[in-house]
């Protein structure tokens, strides 16, 4: 089973599968030989359906470390990315056939982010970033290109000099979700503060030369990820500390805000990188002010009352 696994992952590689995909594939799979190897199940060969659902049965009764069971988002992405696994095998004739083809998976509900972002609480926290030190502008340029773009966090680190196009107000995300390349605009204001930060503030951070990834820690290097959702974290907590939530919030809040604003879904897609129009109408659900003047304007309730609510031009002594 570990050899299979193996095999599998480096096929991963070799089809230009991005290099987070296999590693979370790794430990998907790996809870699952762990799983199998505790039962001296040695071999996909002796994978049946009966012991995928038996598996399946423990993800559903697993406990996290806080005593939390998985969402049925996690144990559903556990179970496709088995199936994937025995796929891979039948093709290569590895095996004469998929023992997980026909497990049933749990079925999804639609989740609304938790925690929105409202265009006042937005401004709190970007006012928070002390503009008299090369970190606070850096950190004012990035949560105000959050804000713009909408880009993932991943996005945000990964973003160099040469991503920058600001004659044509605009930046490139390279090799974001899917590994593919998008252009995105960039407000006025946050290229504003794009410029002072690359005025005033990336140069008295940068400490090697030729380093051309945009944002900068303390030390000169560029963020990982986390580091950078970290950063972004901390100052939603100072703001808004009831607020749970990192970069992502700006990217929902970029979205939400568009809509409430008359943007179409189509274009909010292709800013946000979605694959699907169908992850991008979540943000239907989330924009509430469009849907409260389509109320306030035509629910019969509502009409009556404003009737009401209008003065008497007869008895309005002006």
């Amino acid at each position: 089973m570990r050899k299979e696994i193996d095999d599998y992952l480096q096929w991963m590689a070799l089809t230009n599968y991005a290099p987070r995909t296999i590693t979370l594939r790794r430990k998907t799979l790996g809870y699952f030989l762990a799983w199998c190897e505790d039962r001296s199940l040695d071999s996909p060969a002796t994978i049946t359906k009966k012991i995928l659902e038996s598996y399946q049965r423990h993800l559903f009764h697993h406990r996290t470390t806080k005593g939390e069971p998985l969402t049925f988002h996690v144990q559903h992405n556990r179970l496709v990315q088995i199936r994937s696994f025995f796929t891979w095998l039948c093709k290569q004739d590895r095996l004469p056939a998929n023992p997980a083809a026909d497990l049933d998976l749990p079925k999804l509900t639609q989740r609304l982010p938790k925690t929105l972002l409202s265009v006042p609480e937005v401004e709190s926290i970007l006012a928070l970033p002390d503009l008299s030190s090369p970190a606070g502008i850096r950190d004012k340029a990035l949560l105000e290109i959050l804000y713009s773009t909408g880009i993932r966090r991943n996005e945000a680190a990964n973003l160099t000099l040469y991503d920058l196009q600001q004659d044509r107000q605009i930046i490139v995300i390279r090799q974001g979700k899917g590994r593919k390349d998008r252009y995105l605009p960039l407000g006025q204001r946050a290229l504003h503060w794009l410029n002072q930060y690359l005025e005033k503030g990336r140069p008295k951070l940068l400490h090697l030369t030729q380093e051309t990834t945009l944002f900068l820690n303390s030390t000169g290097q560029p963020f990982h990820p986390n580091g950078l959702g970290n950063l972004v974290r901390k100052y939603i907590q100072r703001a808004q500390p009831e607020k749970e939530g990192s970069c992502h919030l700006f990217r929902h809040a970029c979205a939400t805000h568009l809509l409430d604003n008359g943007a179409d879904l189509r274009s909010i897609q292709q800013l946000l990188g979605h694959q699907k129009l169908e992850t991008t109408e979540l943000y239907t659900h989330l924009s509430i002010e469009r849907l409260k003047e389509v109320h306030a304007n035509n629910h019969p309730a509502e009409t009556a009352h404003n009737q009401r609510q209008k003065p008497d031009s007869k008895s309005d002594p002006t």
